[in-house]
């Protein structure tokens, strides 16, 4: 089992890098959201893998987030969603936001994503919805924020007031966290900016 790969980024090219560690080469399959976030090629890396076994042969799939390889373990024990399938979800919405679809039943979004007719939406919210605890989501989708943010030189303390807010005036926290993630937050926003802006979204 290869849980995750540190090394040197060698190679991108669509949908695969490549990153070298102890002198291989390990080809990885990623998401497409995730080149953006990936440093220059020789940059260093740390890739959380998944190691598929099949009879034609051997897969990588990666993610730089933990968070991100536990979601697609996920994907990939529901009926219908192979490897290559649930990639393509995550390479369309984020865990968080996939979350949420799931917990709020919301099939449009889950429709809209590569491969997911109807009927897979249905069954990715019976699957996965008591999976998808909402405050254990609701606390995972604060550290990935504070992850982001802080790397961003931003705090999300005003965003987590005003989700507190938002539930405070009897909004379901669901509704109140996709209602704040909407929100382009600043460095100088206070939570009753946040607040005030993350208002205007519901409805929407």
């Amino acid at each position: 089992m290869i849980a995750f790969i540190k090394g040197e980024l060698a190679e991108t090219r669509p949908g695969v890098i490549v990153v070298e560690a102890g002198g291989l080469g390990y080809e990885i399959n990623v998401p497409s959201s995730l080149f953006g976030k990936l440093p220059g090629i020789g940059g260093t890396v740390l890739i959380h893998t998944y190691f598929q076994v099949r009879e034609d042969g051997v897969s990588l799939f990666g993610f730089l987030k933990k968070d991100d390889l536990e979601v697609f373990k996920l994907l990939i024990g529901v009926n219908g969603i192979g490897p290559k399938g649930a990639l393509g979800v995550l390479s369309s919405i984020t865990a968080d936001n996939l979350r949420f679809a799931v917990l709020a039943e919301d099939t449009k979004t889950l429709e809209k994503l590569p491969g997911i007719g109807k009927k897979t939406a249905g069954r990715l919210i019976l699957d996965l919805k008591d999976k998808f605890g909402l405050e254990e989501a609701f606390e995972q989708k604060l550290e990935n924020v504070k992850a982001d943010t802080e790397q961003a030189g931003i705090s999300d303390a005003a965003a987590e007031e005003a989700i507190q807010a938002l539930t405070a005036l009897g909004y379901p926290a669901a509704e109140a966290l996709k209602a704040v993630r909407q929100v382009t937050i600043t460095p100088e926003m206070t939570a009753e900016d946040v607040l005030r802006l993350s208002l205007k979204n519901f409805g929407r």
